[in-house]
């Protein structure tokens, strides 16, 4: 990824949105403050679900599948640099295969999506 400022803009939403990723359940100030964030963000709402999709998941699902996950949240350098190196290192077929994959596991966080939706709507009232 080689634009400064859109990895910038970019970091914010990675690191806010990893908290979808945590064997943790997160409560209506988690999703108040993820709907904040990609409000103040240059994204849309549905622009950051695609972030999540093509940058996010693909980096950190796997802790939803583990018995014993991350709980306290992910290192943030650790995270950007996985996410970036994903990223560039990205092929088509890696994009096939989490187009296949991720509605699969779409529902884990399906909830969750709806919950920030409704916090960011309410803020753009």
């Amino acid at each position: 990824m080689k634009n400064t400022a859109r990895l910038e803009e970019r970091k914010r939403i990675w690191i806010v949105l990893s908290d979808l990723y945590l064997d943790t359940e997160l409560g209506d100030s988690d999703f108040k403050y993820m709907a904040l964030a990609i409000f103040k963000s240059p994204y849309t709402f549905e622009e950051a679900k695609e972030i999540d999709k093509y940058e996010i998941f693909p980096v950190l699902f796997s802790n939803l599948l583990s018995p014993a996950g991350e709980w306290a949240g992910f290192n943030e350098k650790i995270l950007t640099e996985s996410i970036i190196q994903w990223i560039d290192s990205k092929s088509p077929l890696d994009i096939l295969a989490i187009q296949c994959v991720y509605p699969v596991y779409e529902w884990i966080n399906k909830e969750y999506w709806e919950k920030i939706k409704t916090a960011y709507n309410q803020i753009e009232k």
